[in-house]
């Protein structure tokens, strides 16, 4: 049912069952807030979103109050503006100066409503709280200094990833967000999802940088840095830059890498691929024999991460089959260096993730062979983009080249490991083969093709009916997992992603992404998956190769040494 209301003067039909914020919103009247997270109920902390209405005697938080019929708003008026402005000087009055040492500098929330708010000097000082930067994560670090205590990260670790690592501790102005008895991150239940870094409005929360380890490694002539990047980094990184959502580019990547001085360039995608062929051929063989199903995808390290901690009965049924990082890794000095006569131990392996779970998983006791590190060193899409600034690259202009054989060549099938559903649909694809004999006559499955939430397909195999289940975001996972642990799911495989939308909206994407945006880039990947002449990865000729030289099949002793790992409970305090 429509409402009638007036805003600045100007009639606006409204739905009766939205707040005054996102009717404005919808309406393309603009309304800054610091607390509101799209798809939440709200919760009002910041007050910075509050609005004049006619008739109310104080000001009204617009995400929170209801439309009326008839009801007059003022947006910009002299009152409202002032009260923002005294609200977000409060804010400011006892955060730290250092804005140009900030991970977020040019790109804070709260940097950004000060010059639209035109705030240019210090009228209110306020006490500088003494807190500890938490450095204990290898994926997040935590600035408390910084916090301004809008909630964000506690309400999506809670509502939307269902871990709840993050609340309010003490009260009153000694308020402060930490963990379960304020303990540092990595003794906390923290998956290291970095969902909570995505929408922190400031650097309270940011990845932990690898950037100086790469570059020293980079200007270290006595190294070969060998890097990698996975399959949704080339159509996340053109944002950073000011090109459209969703643009594919692959070749400037590998072009700007090359520039920067990395001996070798490879891309992830060729891993995912690998993962494929292991992870179809550990599901054929679970369903010959019925044993240990479903089967759990293992590619998302957070996922993993939650597994041990919250549901370690169920980790028997998670493939053994490393992550695509992982598996490049292991290849790159395990087959690759002795092949091109390079000492593994004088290579420095370096991945480029979406991911910030990718850092903790890169330093995993069981990511070793003969206690050298399968991956050195992980950096984010973000930090590859300050990484291609910091050498002065212009993309814009720089001709695209190709990856570095033989690990280079790709299936569009490992592409798909970029957005959620994409992982089965390539290990499907791949399945469909290995128990018939034949190729599947349309490889696409759209069904596969998850929105996010959960979402259950039957898939035909020959005359085999595959139920596969699709988890996008960890919110309703542990309902799942009971049901799984109680014998009640008979699904064949489950795809654990755990951001929603897959890696395209991972912790480690450009900041500032709309719905709008993680969209596009799943269509460009989608769109890859259209025109791409392999289709599928036990096609791809170099994988096929490898196996031939080195690994000898799929599910071999050479293989479970060299592509497989295994998982174990892990304890936390809550």
């Amino acid at each position: 049912m429509q409402l009638n209301i007036e805003v600045n003067g100007k009639e606006l039909q409204v739905r009766r069952d939205e707040t005054i914020l996102s009717a404005l919103l919808r309406n393309g009247i603009r309304v800054p807030t610091l607390c509101s997270i799209k798809g939440l109920s709200p919760n009002g902390a910041c007050r910075i979103c509050v609005v004049e209405v006619e008739g109310k005697a104080g000001l009204v938080p617009s995400c929170s109050h209801p439309v009326e019929e008839g009801m007059k708003i003022k947006t910009h008026s002299p009152r409202v503006v002032k009260a923002r402005r005294t609200i977000l000087e409060l804010l400011l009055s006892n955060h730290p100066d250092d804005c140009l040492y900030c991970e977020r500098n040019e790109n804070c929330e709260l940097q950004d409503l000060a010059v639209e708010l035109n705030i240019r000097e210090r009228r209110i000082s306020g006490k500088k709280g003494k807190h500890r930067l938490d450095l204990s994560s290898p994926g997040v670090v935590r600035d408390p200094a910084k916090c301004i205590l809008c909630g964000r990260c506690i309400r999506i670790c809670d509502e939307v990833q269902g871990v709840s690592t993050l609340e309010f501790v003490n009260r009153g102005s000694r308020t402060v967000v930490g963990t379960a008895m304020n303990r540092d991150l990595n003794f906390s239940s923290c998956i290291s999802c970095g969902q909570c870094v995505m929408v922190c409005p400031t650097g309270a929360l940011h990845e932990r940088s690898n950037l100086d380890d790469v570059l020293d490694a980079l200007n270290n002539p006595h190294q070969k840095v060998v890097v990698q990047y996975g399959p949704s980094v080339s159509v996340s990184l053109a944002e950073e830059f000011g090109i459209k959502a969703g643009k594919d580019i692959n070749g400037v990547i590998n072009a700007a890498l090359r520039k920067m001085g990395f001996s070798y360039i490879f891309d992830t995608t060729f891993g995912a691929d690998v993962a494929i062929l292991e992870s179809a051929m550990g599901l054929k063989k679970r369903i010959e024999t019925n044993q240990f199903l479903p089967m759990f995808s293992s590619c998302c390290p957070a996922w993993i991460k939650y597994a041990e901690q919250f549901k370690p009965e169920i980790l028997p049924l998670i493939s053994t089959c490393k992550s695509p990082q992982q598996i490049m890794g292991s290849i790159i000095k395990s087959f690759f260096a002795p092949a091109e006569g390079i000492n593994p131990n004088g290579i420095y392996s370096v991945a480029i993730m979406p991911c910030v779970a990718k850092k903790f998983e890169a330093q995993r006791e069981e990511m070793t062979q003969k206690a050298i590190s399968d991956v050195d060193a992980v950096i984010t899409t973000r930090e590859l983009a300050r990484l291609i600034r910091l050498y002065g690259i212009d993309i814009h202009s720089i001709e695209p080249q190709q990856p570095d054989s033989p690990l280079g060549m790709r299936s569009s099938a490992g592409k798909l490991f970029g957005a959620s559903g994409g992982a089965t649909e390539g290990i499907f694809r791949t399945l469909h083969y290995y128990i018939t004999g034949k190729e599947m006559q349309q490889p696409k499955i759209a069904d596969l093709r998850s929105n996010g939430g959960i979402k259950e397909v039957e898939v035909k195999i020959g005359n085999k009916k595959l139920t596969a289940i699709l988890v996008s975001g960890m919110g309703n996972l542990r309902a799942l997992l009971d049901s799984v642990a109680a014998g009640e799911i008979k699904a064949h495989f489950i795809e654990v992603m755990a951001c929603p939308g897959g890696c395209v909206n991972g912790g480690g994407q450009p900041f500032g992404s709309s719905e709008k945006d993680v969209k596009a880039r799943t269509k460009s990947i989608y769109e890859i998956d259209e025109v791409e002449t392999i289709k599928v990865a036990h096609k791809n000729p170099m994988v096929t190769d490898m196996y031939e030289r080195f690994l000898e099949a799929p599910g071999s002793d050479l293989s479970k040494k060299y592509l497989h790992t295994r998982y174990t409970k892990r304890d936390v305090l809550m």
